[in-house]
């Protein structure tokens, strides 16, 4: 069962309840319209609240995606079509974070922890670290680095017009982006709307099949109605007159 996205959890909070034992009422919510239309929901099925999928304050972002690589750059890519930041910045900063200040960073020390890189196909773990803005760093879950910012080698590049270029760049792949899936979205409503008028005919030449059906049934009985009707008065005007000659 694909999972079920609302926006806020008092949605969810509606989509099932519980009686004063803390079993699940199944005559309400879901559960009871799942037993109205005769499908029991048996199984465990997921709900996700977005409101409860933001960010941590300050959070800007993964800092392999906010490496700014030069034209130059941009032309070395592996046989496979991979540049830099798909290869050797993923490597180094896949899973680095950044904050705008060192005290959101330290704040957000719960989400700042461990991963599992798959691509070995071992399930290996990996050390998350995170840097702030004003030169805050953690190297892994409660290991910190401290003392003068002079001496950490930690650059961010200054606003320049191939900065602000490259944003407008960014900006731009990002409205693609969305028109990319608001299409995707829009085929998908089309593909829901074929489906359900599919339906609606195949429900209408049952639904026509059965009418004629029905209508060649009352025609038979009304024939065999009327041709009992005249049968018996034939027969009762045969005996009439059978009667007046006697």
């Amino acid at each position: 069962m694909l999972p079920l996205v609302f926006k806020t959890y008092e949605c969810i909070k509606a989509l099932e309840t519980y009686n004063y034992d803390g079993c699940i009422d199944r005559t309400s919510g879901l559960h009871g319209l799942g037993a109205a239309i005769g499908r029991s929901l048996d199984d465990l099925f997921l709900v996700i609240s977005l409101e409860s999928l933001r960010p941590c304050a300050g959070f800007l972002g993964f800092a392999v995606n906010m490496i700014h690589l030069d034209n130059s750059s941009l032309f070395h890519v592996t046989a496979a079509g991979n540049g830099l930041r798909e290869t050797l910045f993923y490597n180094l900063f896949s899973r680095l974070q950044v904050y705008r200040t060192r005290a959101e960073m330290v704040l957000a020390r719960p989400f700042i922890g461990f991963g599992v890189d798959d691509r070995s196909g071992k399930g290996d773990f990996l050390c998350e670290g995170a840097v702030s803005l004003d030169g805050g760093i953690i190297r892994s879950p409660g290991v910190f680095s401290l003392g003068s910012r002079e001496v950490v080698d930690v650059r961010f590049l200054k606003t320049s017009a191939t900065l602000e270029m490259s944003q407008k760049y960014i900006e731009t792949e990002k409205q693609i982006k969305e028109m990319r899936c608001e299409k995707e979205k829009l085929e998908e409503d089309m593909k829901r709307a074929l489906a359900l008028l599919k339906d609606a005919k195949s429900n209408f030449e049952i639904k026509k099949q059965d009418f004629v059906k029905f209508l060649a049934l009352s025609s038979l009985y009304a024939t065999q109605h009327t041709s009992s009707f005249l049968t018996h008065n034939i027969t009762f005007l045969a005996a009439s007159a059978s009667c007046s000659k006697r």
